[in-house]
């Protein structure tokens, strides 16, 4: 099939899209000299400029070129046109760690600790360098084919004016359930204490399977946390509770720190060292040229039709490579994206999905076949936003994607029930499909 639309940045050719934030969208993308697939965060400059934080990503970025660990998405390199940022960096396969809990449950004590190990080498090294992740949670924890944990979007997480004249960070950024109590009392704070309590609501999580702070109320959840006001499930070991009281304790100067985390009898069991090179010479020359703008990587963004997806990526989205699960309705857990195929031509699905979305309460902006809900009411966690994508399958079929952008995944699984009831007749079952 042929390429049809696809967008080309430099030597990379974009494809599908991964996630979007409210800064950046990350986009799948292959290298076209050497066939490898890496995954581009594009920034919109404009924005950059707005909230003056140019400097602030290029002092991020190039620290980010700098660290080279298995636990820590590489960043390749970056690229500019004369509207956007192109942050090349490793495409992780193997998807969320949080997967594992939703589709397994909880997962077995040695299980959480060998994630968990991993997690704290990361977060080790990156301290170790001056770099502070901030932003902790489920979506940043990312596993390779071979099951090694990778933390992505270290030092790229806020992108916001952090650092005041105190030299202590401000700001409140990230999932209010993992986030340590002085972040939420913007006095300032210590990024590494800050990240190493997020590591723990993330060990919790692993091995509860659950949150250890939850509240419907924001108030109720910000209480909880301030005073670390939990408890544990009957299954978790002394030696967990045990390290997890240190970890998860609301004051920051007493809090434990990475070295005592490493000297814990309970995290030594079976931990290995990261093995890794140390030392190549990294060149900034890529940084510095987007940000003189000398050297303008142009990149034409024009689609003339919805962008045509080939057979291998199309496997590649469907679970477990099995197809059969690609033309059925998707049914019980919608994670924070879900897709339909469609029969109906591309215009048609456009004009179906936007007037389905207005009665739900959803603002709609257009642009070529792609399109953005923006809901009215605030929910528990910001307004729920959605965007929307239609690709060609075949000349006669298309997928249709939809992924929460902002706001809470249940309520995104609850809207999906109710739109996706309203657009029954242009959602094509196969012939064995489930009614």
């Amino acid at each position: 099939m042929s390429s049809g639309g696809r967008t080309r940045v430099g030597k990379y050719e974009l494809g599908r899209t991964l996630g979007e934030g409210s800064f950046a969208k990350v986009k799948y993308a292959r290298n076209t000299q050497t066939n490898d697939s890496v995954a581009i965060k594009i920034l919109d400059k404009n924005q950059l400029l707005k909230h003056k934080m140019v400097e602030h990503i290029k002092r991020e970025i190039s620290t980010m070129k700098l660290i080279k660990h298995p636990n820590v998405v590489q960043l390749h390199e970056v690229m500019a046109s004369k509207t956007k940022i192109y942050i090349v960096l490793e495409f992780v396969q193997g998807g969320e760690l949080f997967d594992k809990i939703v589709n397994n449950g909880k997962l077995k004590e040695d299980e959480a600790r060998r994630y968990f190990q991993q997690l704290i080498n990361a977060v080790d090294y990156c301290h170790s360098r001056g770099v502070y992740h901030r932003d902790l949670k489920p979506e940043n924890l990312l596993l390779d084919s071979f099951g090694v944990l990778k933390v992505s979007d270290f030092g790229l997480s806020t992108f916001s004016p952090q650092i005041r004249e105190d030299g202590l960070l401000h700001t409140t950024c990230g999932t209010p359930n993992y986030v340590a109590p002085e972040v939420l009392d913007d006095k300032g704070y210590n990024g590494a204490a800050s990240d190493i309590w997020s590591c723990g609501v993330i060990l919790f999580v692993l091995m509860a399977g659950y949150l250890p702070f939850d509240e419907p109320s924001l108030m109720g959840l910000y209480k909880k946390i301030w005073r670390a006001d939990f408890s544990f499930p009957s299954w978790f070991s002394s030696g967990a509770k045990k390290l997890l009281k240190r970890i998860l304790d609301p004051n920051s100067h007493t809090r434990i720190t990475i070295p005592d985390i490493l000297k814990d009898d309970w995290f030594k069991n079976g931990y290995k060292i990261p093995d890794f090179e140390q030392g190549e010479e990294v060149n900034l020359d890529d940084v510095d040229a987007v940000f003189s703008d000398s050297q303008e990587h142009l990149v034409t963004e024009r689609k003339e039709k919805p962008e045509s997806m080939n057979a291998f990526a199309l496997i590649s989205q469907s679970a477990g490579f099995n197809l059969g699960n690609l033309f059925e309705q998707q049914t019980g857990l919608v994670k924070r994206e879900t897709r339909f195929t469609s029969q109906r031509p591309a215009n048609e699905i456009m004009s179906k999905l936007e007037e389905n979305a207005k009665p739900l309460g959803f603002n709609v902006r257009k642009h070529n076949y792609k399109m953005k809900l923006k809901g009215d009411q605030t929910g528990r966690k910001g307004h729920l936003s959605v965007a929307t994508e239609v690709f060609e399958v075949a000349p006669s079929l298309h997928m249709v994607e939809l992924r929460k952008t902002g706001g809470d995944t249940l309520e995104f699984h609850q809207f999906y029930k109710s739109f996706s009831s309203s657009l029954k007749d242009i959602v094509w079952k196969s012939e064995d499909s489930p009614e």
